[in-house]
């Protein structure tokens, strides 16, 4: 019996358990702000930086990741405006950062997340 596997049964394999970039639904784009987060039910309190961001979610760099499927508050600021978010941590990649899924926005963070969106698409 070989432990070699073959390239059809890699992709089958992958096929049944797609990455998270193959679940994603939005184009993600490299953006920084700060980020400020508080896990909802523990209280606890984290910062970092995004490393990209989408109308659906974004990545944050930081040290002190909280737990995976922790509910947060996420508080992103740049260039003096801020965006308000209720968040769910969905990967942790430890001393790195996670990724975070978006779950609600009110219409003034939905308004200026909107306007990072477009102020991307038209630099690219």
């Amino acid at each position: 019996m070989s432990s070699v596997i073959s390239m059809d049964e890699h992709v089958a394999k992958r096929a049944g358990n797609p990455s998270v970039r193959d679940r994603r639904y939005a184009i993600r784009y490299p953006f920084a702000a700060e980020a400020e987060m508080i896990d909802l039910e523990t209280g606890k309190r984290t910062t970092g930086v995004t490393s990209d961001i989408s109308m659906g979610g974004c990545f944050v760099c930081t040290n002190r990741a909280l737990s995976v499927h922790a509910r947060i508050r996420l508080t992103l600021t740049r260039k003096e405006q801020k965006v308000s978010i209720l968040a769910l941590v969905r990967v942790v990649k430890p001393r790195i950062g996670m990724g975070l899924e978006f779950l609600d926005l009110d219409a003034d963070s939905h308004a200026t997340l909107l306007k990072w969106m477009e102020s991307m698409r038209s630099a690219r």
